[in-house]
C-alpha cells in the first residue's frame, strides 16, 4: 500500500485521532449549502461543488463577447486518440464481417467452390443461397438488434459497472460473436446445411457486444476533454480575445473521432470483399476477429490516462419519477392545453427542490441545476424522434444498394465493394468541413447550430435516395430482363460507379446528421446519464430498422423505384417537421450549454461499500490555498461524497473523478507518473493536484470532522 512504499520518504503522518477536537457543527452550515442541501449523515447519493480546472481559465463572456467574439476550439486530449484508435479496430472489426453478409445469405456457392469464393471478374460469391428477401430481412434485423442494445450497455454502464468496464464486457460478446461466423463459414459447416444457426448467433451474440460498445465509446472519448463553458481567452494564433468554446472543440472530437469509424470501416470492408472473392468466407471472417482483439490491449495499456466516470445509480429512475411528478395537474382533457401546460416554464420549475421545500419527496436528492439538466436532456431525446426517418435512407446502404450494384455492369469490381464509396466520402470530407467550412461560417458569424446541420442532413438523405430512385428507373429501362434484372445473368448496360452520387450524398449527410446527433446526445445530457441518451440516439436507428422492416415487401423486382422513392419522400418531411419542431429549441443553443453544473452526482455503489469497509466518513479536509494547476496527486475514499469544502479542491477532484480505498496522499509539484507508481498499488487511481513545496502553504488543519470511525491511514507528503 501507499503507506508501505512511502516508508522511506520523508513523511508528515497524522495521527487517527486529532489532537484538537472540532465541534461538531463546524462549517456545518457551510457544508450543508454545497451539498445542495442534503444532510452530511446521508449515504444515499453523491453531492459536491462541480467545477474543472479548464472552466476556471480566461473569464467568462459577456453578453457583448458572446455576440462580438469569434469563438475557436480548444486542444483536443492525446488520450481521445487512443481511444479512437479503437474504434477504428472495432470498426474494422464488424463492418469487415458486415459487408459480407448480404452476399452470404442471398447467393449460392459458386459452382466448384467449396469456401464460397468467385475469383472471375464477373464471378457473384455467395453460401447458403437464401435470396434478396432473406438478405434484406436478416440485414434489417441485425441493424435493428445491434442498435437496440445500446440501451443494455448504456444501463449497465451508468448505474452498475461505469463506461470503461462495460467496454470490456462488450468486447467480450464481440469476440464470441465474430468465432461464431467464423464457424458458419467453414466449408465443412456450409456443406452440412446448418451454417444459418452459427451464423445467427453470430449475427446475435456481435451485435450485443456492439450495441454495448457504442453507447459508451463516444461518450468516453468526449469525456476525455474537461472543459464545460465558453471562456474568454488569448487566442494563441492571432493575441486577440476569443471565446474558446467547448462544443467547437466538442465537435472536432467527434468529427474525427466518426472520420476513425470510416477509416476502420473503409479497410475492413475493402479488403474483406476481396478476401470474400479470392480466398472464401471462412478467411473473411477470420481476419477482421484478429484486428478486432487489438482493442482491449489498447485500453488496458492506457487504463490510468483516462478520466473514467463512476456508475451513479438509479438516477434514471429518479429522472423518471421527476417527469412523472412534473406531469401532475398537467393534463387536460383538451390535447391543445396539455400541449401547451408541457410546455410552459412552469412545467420544471414547480418541481425544483427549491420550489418544493419540504414538501419533496424523499427520493428527491438532488439540486435544482439537476431538474434543468434532466429537462435539456428530454429537449435532446424529443429532436432524436424525427431521426429515424433520416435513418431509412442511411439503411438503404447496407442492402438494397448492394443488390442493386449487382445488376449494374461491374467490369471486375466486387459489387459490395462499391459501399466503400460512403467511407471515403467521408474520410475525404470530414477533414475539409473541420478545416475550412466551419471556420468559414464562423468567421462569417453564421452560427450553423446542431439543429442546422441535423436538417440539412436529412436534405442531403433525400437527395441520395432521389439519385438512387433515378438509377433504378434506368436499370429497368435499359437492363435486357426489363422490371426483373435481380434474376437476370446479364447486367444492365450501366457503369455501377453510377452508385457514387447516392454514396457520396448519404456520407456527407452523417457528417451534418449523425456526428452532430453523437455530439448532441452527449452536450445535452446530464453528466450521469450520458451513456443513456447516447444509447436513445442509437436506438432511434433501431427504430428505423423496425419501420425499415415494412418496405420488405418493396425490396424487390418490380418494385425497387417505389423503395427508394418512398425512402427519399420520409426523409424530406422528416427533415421540415424536424425544423419547425426544434426551431424554439435551437433558438436556446447557448442558453442550453451554459446551464449551471449539477452538484448531484448519484450513488457510486463502488465506493459507498469501500466506505463502510473502511468505517471512515471524511467529511472536512478544508484546504485554503490548494490549486489544481500544476501536477500532484490526492488520494481518498469516495472524496466527491464526503468533502465539501474548498471549492477549488472540488474541482480537482472532479476533474478526473478517481477513487482509491485507503489513503490520503499529497506530492509535491513536479513527481512524474512513475514516481507516484511506485507509491500505489496498479489498480489505484489518481487525481492531478497542486500542492506548493511549503506544507504551511497549503493551509490545512490539523483536525478532521469526522462522522463516524477513523481513516486507515492519513499521510501528507512534501
Amino acid at each position: 500500500m501507499a503507506a508501505a512504499s512511502a516508508q522511506n520518504q520523508p513523511d508528515i503522518a497524522l495521527s487517527h485521532e486529532p489532537d484538537v477536537a472540532p465541534p461538531p457543527q463546524l462549517f456545518e452550515a457551510d457544508e450543508k449549502k454545497a451539498m445542495g442541501g442534503l444532510d452530511r449523515r446521508s449515504t444515499e447519493v453523491s453531492i459536491a461543488p462541480v467545477e474543472f480546472e479548464a472552466d476556471l481559465e480566461g473569464e467568462e463572456p459577456t453578453e457583448e463577447d458572446l455576440a462580438t467574439l469569434p469563438r475557436i476550439s480548444g486542444k483536443i486530449p492525446w488520450s481521445a486518440f487512443t481511444i479512437a484508435f479503437v474504434e477504428l479496430c472495432e470498426r474494422f472489426g464488424y463492418y469487415g464481417c458486415q459487408v459480407l453478409y448480404t452476399n452470404f445469405i442471398q447467393h449460392e456457392r459458386p459452382e466448384g467452390s467449396r469456401t464460397g469464393k468467385a475469383p472471375g471478374p464477373e464471378g457473384q460469391p455467395g453460401a447458403l443461397n437464401m435470396g434478396q428477401r432473406a438478405s434484406f430481412g436478416i440485414g434489417t434485423f441485425n441493424s435493428f438488434w445491434a442498435y437496440t442494445t445500446p440501451i443494455i450497455g448504456a444501463i449497465i454502464a451508468d448505474e452498475y459497472l461505469g463506461r470503461f468496464n462495460t467496454i470490456f464486457i462488450a468486447i467480450a460478446f464481440s469476440i464470441l460473436g465474430h468465432v461464431f461466423l467464423i464457424i458458419a463459414a467453414l466449408p465443412t459447416v456450409i456443406d452440412s446445411g446448418k451454417a444459418i444457426a452459427p451464423f445467427i448467433l453470430g449475427v446475435i451474440t456481435l451485435g450485443f457486444g456492439t450495441g454495448a460498445f457504442k453507447a459508451n465509446i463516444s461518450p468516453l472519448i468526449a469525456e476525455q476533454y474537461r472543459q464545460t463553458k465558453l471562456r474568454v481567452i488569448i487566442d494563441p494564433r492571432t493575441g486577440e480575445r476569443a471565446i474558446s468554446d467547448p462544443n467547437i472543440t466538442l465537435s472536432r472530437i467527434f468529427l474525427y473521432f466518426y472520420m476513425m469509424i470510416n477509416v476502420g470501416a473503409l479497410t475492413g470492408q475493402i479488403g474483406m470483399v476481396y478476401v470474400e472473392k479470392y480466398v472464401g468466407f471462412w478467411c473473411s471472417f477470420l481476419l477482421p476477429t484478429v484486428l478486432f482483439c487489438l482493442c482491449p490491449i489498447v485500453l488496458w495499456f492506457c487504463r490510468h490516462k483516462y478520466h473514467k466516470s463512476p456508475p451513479t445509480g438509479s438516477v434514471l429512475i429518479r429522472a423518471i419519477k421527476l417527469w412523472f411528478l412534473a406531469q401532475k395537474g398537467k393534463w387536460s382533457a383538451n390535447p391543445v392545453q396539455t400541449r401547451k401546460n408541457f410546455k410552459h416554464p412552469s412545467f420544471w420549475e414547480d418541481v425544483k427542490p427549491s420550489r418544493l421545500g419540504d414538501s419533496k419527496p424523499s427520493w428527491m436528492q438532488f439540486d435544482d441545476a439537476w431538474v434543468d439538466q434532466v429537462a435539456r436532456g428530454l429537449r435532446a431525446c424529443s429532436c432524436f424522434t424525427w431521426i429515424p426517418l433520416y435513418w431509412l435512407s442511411y439503411n438503404q446502404m447496407n442492402n438494397n444498394l448492394t443488390s442493386q450494384a449487382a445488376t449494374l455492369t461491374l467490369n471486375g469490381v466486387p459489387n459490395d465493394v462499391i459501399t466503400n464509396l460512403n467511407p471515403i466520402s467521408l474520410v475525404v470530407f470530414i477533414p475539409i468541413v473541420d478545416n475550412f467550412l466551419y471556420p468559414f461560417l464562423r468567421k462569417k458569424g453564421i452560427r450553423f447550430t446542431p439543429i442546422k446541420r441535423i436538417t440539412v442532413g436529412f436534405g442531403l438523405g433525400s437527395c441520395a435516395m432521389i439519385s438512387a430512385t433515378v438509377i433504378q428507373y434506368y436499370i429497368y429501362k435499359k437492363g435486357p430482363c426489363g422490371e426483373y434484372m435481380n434474376d437476370c445473368e446479364a447486367p444492365a448496360p450501366i457503369n455501377v460507379w453510377v452508385q457514387t452520387v447516392p454514396y457520396v450524398l448519404i456520407g456527407f449527410s452523417e457528417i451534418f446528421a449523425s456526428i452532430t446527433g453523437l455530439e448532441y446526445a452527449f452536450t445535452k445530457a446530464p453528466k450521469n446519464m450520458r451513456s443513456l441518451v447516447t444509447s436513445y440516439w442509437h436506438f432511434m436507428s433501431a427504430f428505423s430498422n423496425a419501420i425499415g422492416q415494412a418496405l420488405v415487401a418493396l425490396a424487390e423486382d418490380p418494385l425497387l423505384i417505389w423503395n427508394y422513392g418512398v425512402v427519399a419522400v420520409a426523409a424530406a418531411i422528416g427533415g421540415v417537421l424536424f425544423w419547425f419542431h426544434q426551431r424554439p429549441t435551437d433558438k436556446r443553443e447557448d442558453e442550453l450549454n451554459m446551464l449551471p453544473d449539477s452538484n448531484y452526482i448519484g450513488k457510486d455503489r463502488r465506493h459507498s461499500v469501500t466506505s463502510e469497509r473502511l468505517g471512515s466518513n471524511l467529511l472536512k479536509y478544508p484546504f485554503e490555498n490548494l490549486r489544481a494547476d500544476g501536477f500532484g496527486i490526492f488520494l481518498t475514499p469516495n472524496p466527491i461524497a464526503q468533502i465539501s469544502n474548498a471549492p477549488e479542491f472540488n474541482f480537482a477532484l472532479e476533474t478526473c473523478m478517481k477513487w482509491v480505498a485507503e489513503a490520503v496522499l499529497l506530492v509535491p509539484e513536479g513527481w512524474t507518473g512513475n514516481q507516484v507508481s511506485q507509491l500505489v498499488e496498479d489498480e489505484y487511481e489518481y487525481v492531478g493536484v497542486h500542492v506548493d513545496e511549503d506544507p504551511s502553504s497549503c493551509g490545512y488543519r490539523d483536525h478532521f470532522v469526522r462522522n463516524s470511525g477513523t481513516l486507515s491511514r492519513i499521510f501528507a507528503r512534501f
